[in-house]
């Protein structure tokens, strides 16, 4: 069995019975229980759920179930020794089998419901019912929460097995796709971008699944083959899964009067959301409609600078509807994602994502999801006219806060104290003729070069003596603004916001190809990696990392682009 590549002497708690006395439910003890689903939490097929916040529902164990990873570093930060990723009764809960769970934990998990929308739009063709009622976490069940150094986290099996909304399907995640989430959670941790974390990756030795994916060097847009993976399940944790399309499901039922408690239930959802994710921003001595003025207020903040930091280290989420937008406000599902490598405002690496979905888009999506949410909470200030004029005031306003975010985000980019349109509008010109490398040019301007010849490096191609011309006097105007102040503090300012190493995609396939075979020495190292993206490595480090993307893989099924099998 592979172990843990280190071990910290620093942690406090070391056995899994310290661990299981932190749990504390607070969504299954506040919120309300389907009335329909089972107590024993045997609710593993498709049905329609018409009422209550979450089903209780057992996770299906892994088969033979062998460690692949955890984050050591977030394991540091809840106190949790590294051994317990080891630990056996750890192992079989976080693998699926909540046999081991003992109390104050408890032997069953849960799902929960929500809504779509897609840009604004209402739908409902996603539940195999017509209805909306079979549509929500059809893999992902949660089977922890608790207070951890004083913060409340849940714990989310993804892979854990079906529920009532997995919509015929079986309720599992392959470990290559796995192998991703796992490392992008980490890597966006430790970039500076809200995200959920990664805690442990477990794999069956025996167990696989059928997936359609691509064939070796195929060009095919949509996956050609189906290939037999290992299942596997990891385990995400944030201070919620509550999300924006579950905020619109309960709006839904409340519109419809679907059921004679529908509106307490929007009601008990949002209260909950400010208990589990507003509670430090918003003082509970207000009344709930200024409270409600004050989560349009946060999450406002939140959602425009999760996007403009999304924009700023060139991750481009590919699916960014209502239901994949945590309500706390941070990056939630690593299904289709990707991070730009040759600039393209356009980017988009999901085959199902258009571009409504695209990078430079990405601004306009979450405006949407935040007139979803506003749609769904303002129902519950129906009779107070002041709070609703407010409520509905930070929502005019998302638009300029989101501009305004953007354009500090650009001016910390280029090292500049404020945002210069002209300046900016002829960089991007520049940067999208030139098939430049996105994060290799940041970085390689963040060392202040005074010939464009520094930036070569970050160029696919030979870049024509017109363009070369063209960045020379783009790069004499920059300098120009820059040199008003401290180059060298300038310079590290610079460093600091744009990352030396990103996400690339050909470089993480051997990982996860790898793994499948067994060996997970690449997944370690890629870990390590992305744990510093900011510093200067080892060259070996460098030499490999650090470089631009070779052109046969340029348009490869599974690499440049791939479908959203997982």
């Amino acid at each position: 069995m592979s172990t843990p590549s280190t071990l910290s002497a620093e942690s406090s708690l070391t056995t899994f019975d310290e661990f299981v006395r932190l749990a504390d439910y607070s969504l299954m003890d506040t919120l309300n229980a389907d009335p329909d689903a089972t107590v024993d939490g045997d609710d593993h097929r498709p049905r329609q759920v018409f009422s209550g916040h979450f089903v209780p529902v057992t996770p299906t164990p892994l088969a033979e179930p062998e460690y692949v990873a955890h984050s050591s570093a977030f394991f540091k930060e809840l106190g949790l020794s590294d051994e317990l990723a080891l630990d056996e009764n750890f192992r079989q809960v976080f693998s699926g089998d909540l046999s081991a769970a003992h109390e104050p934990m408890r032997q069953v998990g849960w799902a929960t419901g929500y809504a779509l929308s897609i840009y604004g739009t209402e739908y409902i063709q996603n539940c195999p019912f017509g209805t909306g009622n079979g549509y929500g976490d059809g893999r992902a069940i949660s089977v922890f929460e608790g207070v951890i150094n004083g913060q409340r986290w849940e714990m989310q099996l993804k892979g854990g097995g079906p529920t009532p909304y997995c919509r015929g399907a079986d309720g599992r995640a392959v470990l290559r796709s796995s192998v991703r989430e796992f490392l992008a959670q980490d890597y966006m941790h430790a970039l500076g971008v809200p995200t959920s974390r990664s805690l442990t990756l477990y794999v069956s030795k025996s167990e696989t699944v059928l997936r359609p994916w691509y064939s070796q060097d195929s060009c095919s847009a949509e996956p050609d083959v189906l290939v037999d993976n290992p299942a596997a399940i990891s385990t995400r944790v944030a201070p919620s899964f509550l999300r924006v399309g579950q905020l619109e499901l309960f709006a839904r039922r409340a519109r419809s009067n679907a059921h004679p408690t529908a509106s307490e239930e929007l009601r008990m959802i949002v209260s909950h959301l400010i208990e589990r994710e507003y509670k430090r921003d918003i003082d509970q001595a207000l009344g709930f409609a200024d409270q409600l003025v004050e989560l349009a207020k946060h999450f406002r903040q939140r959602l425009t600078s999760l996007v403009a930091n999304w924009l700023r280290v060139g991750y481009c989420q590919g699916n960014f509807n209502s239901d994949n937008c945590a309500a706390g406000g941070f990056t939630l599902d690593y299904g289709p994602f990707g991070v730009c490598e040759i600039f393209d405002p356009w980017f988009q690496p999901w085959t199902g994502g258009g571009d409504h979905f695209a990078f430079i888009n990405q601004p306009r999506a979450a405006e949407a999801n935040y007139y979803m949410f506003w749609k769904a909470v303002r129902l519950l200030l129906a009779e107070d006219a002041d709070a609703l004029e407010q409520f509905d005031q930070v929502g005019r306003g998302f638009a300029e806060a989101m501009q305004q975010q953007i354009q500090t985000m650009w001016a910390a980019k280029l090292g500049l104290t404020e945002f210069n349109p002209e300046l900016f509008q002829k960089l991007m010109q520049l940067m999208t003729h030139s098939d430049v490398d996105y994060t290799i040019f940041f970085r390689e301007l963040s060392h202040i070069p005074e010939d464009v010849s520094a930036l070569k490096k970050s160029f696919y191609g030979k870049t024509s003596q017109q363009f070369e011309d063209q960045w020379q006097a783009w790069l004499n105007s920059w300098r120009d603004l820059i040199n008003k102040g401290n180059l060298a503090e300038i310079s590290t300012k610079m460093k600091q916001t744009n990352p030396k190493y990103t996400w690339r995609e050909w470089l993480v396939v051997p990982a996860y190809q790898q793994a499948m075979q067994g060996d997970y020495t690449l997944v370690k190292e890629l870990q390590a990696v992305f744990s510093h993206p900011y510093d200067e490595q080892s060259q070996d480090i460098e030499d490999k990392y650090y470089r631009l993307r070779p052109s046969a893989f340029s348009d490869v099924g599974g690499v440049s682009h791939y479908s959203c099998s997982s």
